[in-house]
């Protein structure tokens, strides 16, 4: 499920749309299978032990069905969002929660990954702000370090805008050389670097 546009504000424009990542999925899918595994063996006991251990598996299998059920719904209905303009979170189905944190009030993003996240690409990410919130963490989140460097490149070009004001050949040469530069570095991808070259050319 997409971050609905009617919540951006004018001229807003999204940079990344992540769900969390799929090890979001990993505890309630490992006990699922260990439940199915603990069914095969069950059938190959003495009755009195197969009974038990029969129940035990479906209580176990059913069990572990509805959580992983409730974190794909957790799964579908969170977006981690980077726009030219803010850092959204939002979360829940019926009871909505989110945060918002401005580029302008990003002072650093740390992320943190596992030997195991690192293989397969997930992690968390802090993010400090100037505002009352102060620190916030955001877990299961896909390519960390990739984020890390989106956020920051956003940071750079928004205030490359503010700063510039918009309006001189020289301006927008110097903003392209940045964009070039952050290119060349890996914070921006192609695609982002056509884009932002887009809306500084008009």
């Amino acid at each position: 499920m997409a971050y609905p546009k009617k919540l951006l504000n004018d001229n807003e424009h999204v940079v990344a749309d992540l769900h969390p990542h799929w090890v979001h999925f990993a505890k309630p899918a490992a006990v699922l299978v260990g439940s199915i595994i603990l069914g095969v063996i069950a059938l190959t006991t003495e009755d009195g032990v197969r009974t038990a251990l029969g129940w035990i598996s479906i209580i176990l299998i059913v069990g572990s069905a509805v959580w992983l059920l409730a974190r794909f719904i957790s799964w579908i209905s969170t977006n981690f969002v980077v726009t030219d303009q803010r850092v959204i979170f939002r979360t829940g189905v019926f009871a909505k929660r989110g945060i918002e944190i401005p580029l302008d009030r990003v002072n650093t993003v740390h992320f943190n990954q596992g030997v195991f996240e690192r293989i397969v690409g997930a992690g968390d990410l802090l993010i400090e702000s100037a505002g009352e919130l102060g620190q916030q963490r955001f877990t299961d989140v896909r390519q960390p370090d990739r984020v890390q460097q989106l956020i920051h490149a956003q940071g750079e070009m928004r205030e490359e805008r503010r700063m510039g004001g918009g309006a001189s050949g020289a301006d927008v040469a110097s903003q392209l050389e940045k964009l070039e530069g952050m290119l060349e570095r890996g914070s921006l991808t192609q695609e982002e670097f056509d884009a932002q070259k887009r809306k500084l050319l008009g």
